[in-house]
C-alpha cells in the first residue's frame, strides 16, 4: 500500500513537471532555436574577427611600403608637431606584463616630435567608455588605433569616426614595435 502510494506520488510530481515544462516552451516559442542560433552568431563572431586579423596580416605582408616602414614612420612624426594624437589600445602604461610598449613608443615618438599624446583604452566597458572614446576622437588631429588589441565597438566606431570626418587613420599591428600594418587616410 505504502509503494503504491509513493508511486502515485511520484507520477503525480512528474506529471505536474511536464506540465510546467510544457507551460514554459508555450510562453517562450523558438526558444531552443533562438539559443543555438545565438551560440551560432557568438562563434561567427569570432570567426570573423579571427579572419579580419589574419587578413590585414596578409595585407602587410603584401604590402610594397614594408620596405619603406622607416620613411612612414618618419613621415607621421613629420605631421604630428603640434597635433593631438590619439592612442587607441587597450594596453595601459601601468598594466605589468601587458605590452605597454605600444602606447609607450607611441607616447615617446610624439612628444619628441612635438604631439600631444591622447590615449584611450578602446574596450567595451559600457556607456561612459562610447562617450570618452567620441570625446577623444572629436579631440584628436590624427588617430592612431592598435587593431590586435581593441574591441570590435571601438575600432569601428574609430574607423566610422575618422571616414566621417577625414581624419587621418594610422592601424598599428604590434603594439611592442609600432608595425604599421597600413596608413588609411579614410576620407574617401
Amino acid at each position: 500500500m505504502r509503494t503504491r502510494a509513493q508511486v502515485v506520488i511520484g507520477d503525480t510530481r512528474l506529471a505536474l513537471a511536464r506540465e510546467a515544462l510544457a507551460e514554459l516552451a508555450a510562453a517562450a516559442p523558438g526558444l531552443p532555436t533562438r539559443a543555438r542560433l545565438a551560440r551560432k552568431v557568438e562563434w561567427l563572431g569570432e570567426r570573423v574577427q579571427d579572419l579580419m586579423r589574419e587578413l590585414l596580416r596578409l595585407q602587410w605582408l603584401a604590402s610594397p611600403s614594408i620596405a619603406s616602414l622607416p620613411a612612414l614612420q618618419a613621415d607621421l612624426l613629420a605631421r604630428v608637431r603640434e597635433k593631438a594624437v590619439l592612442y587607441v589600445s587597450n594596453y595601459l602604461a601601468h598594466e605589468p606584463g601587458q605590452g605597454a610598449g605600444g602606447a609607450n613608443v607611441a607616447q615617446q615618438a610624439i612628444e619628441q616630435a612635438g604631439g600631444r599624446f591622447l590615449h584611450h583604452a578602446g574596450g567595451d566597458d559600457g556607456v561612459d567608455d562610447v562617450a570618452a572614446l567620441e570625446a577623444s576622437l572629436v579631440a584628436a588631429d590624427l588617430v592612431i588605433c592598435q587593431t590586435g588589441c581593441v574591441s570590435h565597438d571601438a575600432y569601428w566606431r574609430v574607423h566610422d569616426h575618422c571616414k566621417r570626418t577625414g581624419k587621418q587613420c594610422v592601424l598599428v599591428d604590434q603594439p611592442h614595435a609600432m608595425h604599421f600594418v597600413r596608413k588609411e587616410a579614410l576620407a574617401t
